[in-house]
């Protein structure tokens, strides 16, 4: 069972989107995809005054359909949303102590999405290090130490946590030391998550309920998108080009994190569009030839749109 409420109407939709899509992109196979969208519409009028709609909104049923939305995949970046989650969770508890570095490298790890700003992130998380490699006692010892974050998600007790795994850094270049024993032989503890996942956990902050109002505010700080900077961005890696930001009107909030590498294009994001309901949308791609068609993901967001009455 979900945490949304599946709808006949998004059902149809939803089915249409991906007909679509594979219509568009025939390269792009029926198993080299994930998607989830969650719809927010109400039948009452609300005025909205800060960053997320006021808490009256969020009680009402959520919309939501899903296509294999319980497959792992390989998460690439889209897992920092994590990591931003649980080090708010320790700062908010005192596991964590504040600092100046630290705010620095949450900032970059979502704003950015640095790997090495990652890399402090998770040290903090899980005290732990890497390195060279250990001797079995001492990396048993290590491994449950990072394992940590692990078990903070799987505690909440929620359906769509019990297949992920989120140990691991994020690299440019690999794993290396202790870091390649602990990812395996055969990469089998590579960090796993599902649409759903990504979804559920994302939603919890839409609705200021991650770790607490103020923070998930923050959090949401920090995931928001520049639209009409998208324009200006030619680096490579600016989260919105390429991405479900990317087709987007102008006039459109955006609120993701997006993960890619050689094998896998992703992107997890909020989306307010004026006249239309708010839209909460995960797509995971993978295939080295799909990894690199950045049409794909804007196709997709776009086809939501239309589907909402976008004209």
């Amino acid at each position: 069972m979900t945490f949304f409420t599946p709808d006949k109407t998004l059902n149809s939709l939803g089915n249409q989107i991906l007909a679509t899509t594979w219509a568009e992109f025939p390269e792009l196979a029926r198993n080299q995809c994930a998607l989830t969208l969650l719809v927010y519409d109400t039948p009452v009028v609300v005025k909205k005054e800060a960053i997320t709609f006021p808490w009256e909104f969020w009680q009402h049923p959520i919309k939501g359909f899903a296509y294999r939305g319980n497959e792992v995949i390989y998460p690439a970046s889209v897992v920092k949303l994590f990591y931003l989650v649980a080090i708010h969770q320790w700062l908010a508890t005192g596991r964590v102590k504040p600092s100046t570095e630290l705010n620095r490298a949450m900032t970059d790890m979502i704003v950015d999405s640095s790997n090495d700003a990652t890399s402090l992130v998770m040290d903090m998380l899980t005290d732990t290090t890497s390195g060279p490699e250990l001797d079995s006692q001492a990396l048993e010892t290590w491994k449950h130490k990072r394992n940590a974050i692990n078990r903070y998600f799987q505690g909440l007790g929620w359906e769509e946590f019990n297949q992920i795994n989120v140990n691991q850094k994020t690299w440019c270049d690999g794993y290396y030391g202790r870091e390649r024993q602990f990812v395996g032989e055969n990469w089998q503890n590579r960090n796993r998550l599902t649409t759903n996942a990504v979804a559920r956990l994302f939603h919890t902050i839409i609705i200021e309920m991650a770790v607490s109002v103020e923070r998930s505010q923050q959090m949401m700080g920090l995931l928001n998108r520049s639209i009409t900077r998208k324009i200006e961005q030619e680096q490579e890696e600016n989260q919105v080009t390429g991405f479900l930001g990317e087709s987007l009107p102008k006039n459109t909030k955006l609120w993701s994190k997006a993960g890619w590498t050689s094998q896998v294009r992703h992107d997890a994001a909020y989306i307010e569009t004026p006249n239309l309901p708010p839209f909460l949308l995960v797509v995971f791609t993978e295939g080295r030839n799909n990894s690199q068609n950045k049409r794909i993901l804007p196709f997709i967001s776009q086809l939501v749109l239309k589907m909402l009455g976008f004209n």
